[in-house]
């Protein structure tokens, strides 16, 4: 089974307008609402492959009941604490001349409600897949990756840990069977500038020899790479054309490499098929559907 985890969930509320004017009121011509949150992007990616899975996390108030129906409606399993307190975020994206986006803080996180997450996590058993993803609210402590690794380790339960800095090297030591920075993340773990595949090979493996077992590294325009716990180097290019949102594309890249894993066993197809879901999202006004990821698993520039 895999779960992910998103601790700090939100509603995106965007707003389209003509432009921004600070003496009269502004009309929206256009107004969506979508779901947020590294983890769950990459539960609505699996449930969409027909990956069964469940999202785990906080949420609070309405917005918090709203995120949770959202989610039903994806047929996603879902298992959140629900705090005493506050309201899970909205962030208003204001769409004009000029794009605006403003994030909220989210609900403060108590310790209660982290030990009653804890205790669904404890549940997990030999074999699960647990996606940790995304940064973490200001209300938890900066070692909770760490301490939830530490926590788990003996139970081996596959990490998969989408995060930068000292949230990724911190876990490194708990063997995640994968962590995915994009090559910007990479060159900043080290203090070097990624050029090449050769630079991802080479800092890759000095994260295998930290722990981690294999390295999916994102490379924006030029695709991935991907340097597998045999030690072996994948590497794919990306489906030429216009972008229309970059938001989510990594999470959708983490969902179908641990689907086409999951499904095959094979590196080289989950490295494909996680493409193939990047690629579809950075094509879709918001993560992608089942329909675009087969059309881009079946591009050429896939193959």
């Amino acid at each position: 089974m895999i779960y992910t985890v998103t601790f700090n969930p939100a509603l995106d509320y965007v707003l389209h307008v003509d432009g921004l004017e600070s003496k009269d009121i502004n009309r929206a011509h256009g107004e969506e609402l979508y779901y947020g949150g590294k983890g769950i992007n990459v539960s609505v990616i699996l449930s969409r492959l027909g990956i069964n899975n469940t999202a785990l996390g906080f949420l609070a108030g309405f917005s918090g009941r709203q995120i949770e129906a959202m989610l039903e409606k994806e047929n996603i399993e879902s298992d959140f604490v629900y705090l005493k307190k506050g309201y899970s975020r909205i962030n208003v994206k204001i769409r004009a001349d000029k794009e605006y986006d403003i994030n909220a803080s989210g609900p403060e996180i108590a310790q209660s409600d982290v030990k009653e997450l804890t205790e669904k996590l404890d549940k997990l058993q030999s074999g699960d897949i647990l996606v940790l993803a995304g940064s973490i609210p200001n209300s938890l402590p900066d070692d909770i990756y760490e301490k939830i690794a530490e926590r788990l380790f003996e139970k081996e339960i596959n990490f998969v840990v989408d995060a930068s800095g000292d949230l990724l090297k911190n876990v490194l030591k708990y063997k995640p069977f994968m962590i995915k920075p994009n090559h910007h993340e990479l060159g900043d773990l080290f203090g070097v500038e990624i050029k090449s595949v050769d630079d991802i090979v080479t800092y890759g493996k000095k994260l295998q020899d930290m722990g981690a077992k294999n390295v999916l590294v994102s490379r924006g325009k030029d695709g991935a790479a991907l340097l597998d716990e045999h030690s072996k180097l994948h590497t794919i290019g990306n489906v030429p054309g216009k972008i229309v949102s970059s938001v989510g594309c990594g999470d959708s890249m983490v969902a179908g490499f641990l689907a086409g894993y999951t499904q095959t066993k094979d590196y080289e197809y989950a490295l494909k098929l996680g493409s193939a879901c990047g690629n579809a999202t950075a094509f879709s006004q918001n993560l992608a559907d089942k329909e675009k990821i087969f059309s881009m698993l079946n591009n050429d520039y896939l193959k």
